[in-house]
Order: structure tokens, then sequence, then C-alpha cells
């Protein structure tokens, strides 16, 4: 037996048409923000996030204008769309790039789960007077504008299976900080590579060497995101066999949660997730995460 939907209007038909507008438009500021502070130099995954940051925009711009269930469904199943490239980029990768835990992703994933609900319920249960409107109409065309059967039950189920996939997705996954110390620059050996001229410091992989301006001697201020997107060098490293140029000291940091971090004449070290293999220094003088990064260079 189904049951006929019930046409929302007033206040309640409002409310979600704003809350589902402004949520969408929440997510979208937070992904300009993370384009802006590095996503912008990640090969295809910058462009993905513009046209996320763009069409986020103009969608929850619509919903807001216009409250149409058109609008709103295109904007629910791009929050949903968008909520799935992220869960795939944390359990496979996506074009390259493997996400890590960050509070901005989480915050992110949420807010686009309750976007997709307030949106879900706008385009799924019709307006005052489509119900009769269409009572007489036949056909998929006029049972769907006279809205979608137990809707309500139908969005929350989504929105909970959504919110417990995002959960085990992000509790299965290291966070940045942690996760960070150990990868791109896990084996224990510094070598050399000349990249635009200049000499400089790299990690075994070939992966550039970088250093944060804020951070104070021995001590780094890089943590959450910044550590997800400036994965810090796991300590300690020595110089590889056969290299010969590197005349600064070597040594140690410890992070706040007790593991240690490589660094080069007291400054820790970094690599740059922009940065997909040798010879790229794609990290250099850029002003991110609060601060200045520059490419250890050596003599």
């Amino acid at each position: 037996m189904s049951r006929e939907p019930r046409p929302v209007a007033g206040w309640p038909r409002l409310v979600l048409r704003v809350a589902g507008g402004g949520l969408l438009i929440a997510a979208a500021a937070i992904h300009l923000d993370l384009y802006l502070t590095g996503f912008s130099h990640i090969p295809t995954i910058g462009w993905l996030f513009l046209f996320q940051v763009i069409t986020g925009f103009v969608l929850g711009i619509a919903v807001l204008v216009y409250g149409s269930r058109l609008a709103a469904a295109a904007g629910a199943g791009f929050a949903l769309a968008t909520l799935g490239g992220y869960l795939l980029s944390l359990w496979v990768g996506l074009f390259g790039f493997k996400e890590t835990r960050t509070t901005a992703g989480i915050v992110a994933g949420v807010i686009e789960i309750a976007a997709a609900a307030a949106l879900g319920m706008l385009a799924l249960t019709p307006a005052p007077g489509a119900v009769g409107r269409h009572e007489a109409a036949s056909g998929i065309g006029a049972r769907l504008r006279a809205g979608v059967p137990w809707a309500g039950l139908l969005v929350t189920g989504v929105s909970v299976l959504a919110l417990v996939v995002l959960g085990g997705s992000v509790a299965a996954v290291n966070s940045g900080g942690v996760a960070a110390s150990g990868s791109g620059a896990s084996a224990n050996t510094v070598r050399t590579e000349k990249i635009g001229g200049v000499t400089v410091l790299t990690n075994a992989k070939g992966l550039t060497l970088y250093w944060f301006a804020p951070d104070k001697p021995s001590k780094s201020v890089c943590y959450n995101s910044c550590a997800a997107y400036w994965p810090p060098v796991k300590g300690p490293v020595t110089v590889a066999a056969g290299v010969t140029g590197v005349t600064g000291k070597l040594g140690t940091a410890k992070r706040t949660d007790g593991s240690l971090q490589a660094t080069y004449n007291g400054r820790p070290l970094y690599t740059y997730i922009a940065d997909t293999g040798p010879g790229q220094a794609k990290g250099n003088k850029l002003n991110l995460n609060g601060g200045l990064w520059y490419e250890v260079t050596v003599r």
C-alpha cells in the first residue's frame, strides 16, 4: 500500500529552500578555500574543485531565487555526487590523488549530506495544488510531478546511509597529521636533484623537500589540514649513499603526536601533495596554510 505525498507548503517549504540553497553555497565556499590554498596546483583535481565551486554557487543561488523542484533535484544530486567523489578519493584515490582525513573534508561531507536531504525533500514533495492538478493524469511523468510516495522516509534513509558511509570512511583512514608523517617520504634517506638550475633536497623517491617560514627552530606549526597537504617527512633521515653536496645538518623534531619529523639545519621538512614525481617544485614560494613555503636548497 503506497502513501500519497503530502504537499509541502508555507514556511516549511521556505525553510527547505533556504537551508538547501545555503548549504550548497557553504559547501562550495569550503571547496573554494581549499582550491585557493593548494588544490589549484593538483593536476585534474584542481579543475574539478573549480568546477565544484562554480556549480555549487550557481545551483545554490538558483534554489534560493527560484525554489523550483527541478533546481532542488539538481542540487541534491550534485551534493551527493560531490560527496561520492570525496569518498572515492579517500578509498582508492581519484586521478592519481588520494585524499586524507581532514576537518575541512569531514565538515564539507556533512554539509553536503544535509544539503541533499533538504533539497531532496523539496524536490520529491509537491507544492500546494500540485496533487490536485495531476490527480487525473496518468503516466510516470505525472506521478513524479505529483510527488514521490514516502518521500520523507526515502530522504531520511538515504541521509542516514550517507552519514554511516562517511563516518565509516573517515574512521578507516588515518588523519592528515598521522598519515602524512609516513607518506611521501617514508624512506629514511635524502637525495639531491637539480630543478630550474638550483640543487634541491629530495626524499628517496625524488620528491622535493620544503621548509615552512612560520615554523620555529626544530618545531613544526603545520598540523591538521596543513599537514594533509604538506606531509611532514618522517625522521630520522640520512644522506643516501653516493650523494654529495649536502652540507647542512640533518636532525629530528618531535611533533605533538610524539612522532619524529626530519629537519635540515633545524627546519622541519615536508613534501607537497601537488608534486607527483621527481623534478617538480610546485610548492616553492607559495603562500599557503598561513605562510610561505620554500624548496630546500643545498650547496
